[in-house]
């Protein structure tokens, strides 16, 4: 039976995205091959325990959840994440993937509503950006990029023009917590009247870097 590294499941509101605020259960997969500087999980980056796919459905099916995120750490770092992800879509949930932009989506279940960043220079890891994956996002899907500072706004409304990312999908700008103040970010998207989707990490608002939320 197909396994998956767990570094934790849990119940608690949906921070960001489409379904900001809505009670959701994460399944936290270990394991990245990114090191982005702001990386608010590296604990998820080495440990985990290794548990049956069953047993992880099992698990998130007792929350009797209508939304699921998988989550990590980088979930498609391990191969097992696209049965797991297909197992989850079956409980006729709402299913969502939070992935890098760096590994191929293109095997992804289509049920799955696919959250892809698009790493701006100041994360560091600019280089992974795998751009083949904008073709393959669906309109259900998310593009997300977390602005540091101007020039990374600056960037990411390069891209917005570059790949005609509005057509697509949804397209997210987030301030980094703690870095870029959010009333900052705001004036610059309404000042340019960008066609995005502003958001800030209300978990960090609620309880901080508290693991399990």
């Amino acid at each position: 039976m197909a396994q998956c590294r767990i570094t934790e499941i849990f119940y608690s509101l949906q921070g960001e995205t489409r379904t900001v605020g809505l009670p959701t259960v994460f399944v936290r997969l270990t394991g990245c091959p990114l090191r982005c500087h702001y990386c608010d999980t590296a604990y998820a980056f080495h440990g985990g325990e290794k548990r049956d796919i069953k047993d992880i459905v099992d698990e998130v099916s007792g929350y009797n959840p209508r939304y699921v995120t998988v989550t990590g750490g980088e979930p498609l770092a391990q191969r097992s994440c696209l049965e797991l992800l297909t197992a989850l879509c079956d409980l006729d949930v709402e299913v969502s993937l939070e992935t890098s932009g760096a590994m191929d989506i293109s095997s992804v279940d289509p049920r799955v509503v696919c959250v892809m960043d698009l790493k701006t220079p100041a994360s560091r890891e600019e280089s992974k950006n795998r751009y083949a994956n904008i073709d393959r996002l669906k309109p259900q899907d998310q593009v997300k990029f977390v602005i540091c500072n101007r020039t990374d706004y600056e960037w990411a409304s390069h891209k917005l023009v570059e790949y005609d990312l509005v057509n697509r999908c949804e397209v997210l700008f987030s301030p980094i917590h703690g870095e870029l103040k959010p009333a900052e970010l705001a004036d610059w998207i309404v000042e340019d009247n960008l066609p995005v989707r502003m958001q800030i990490q209300i978990h960090k608002y609620l309880w901080g870097d508290q693991q399990g939320r």
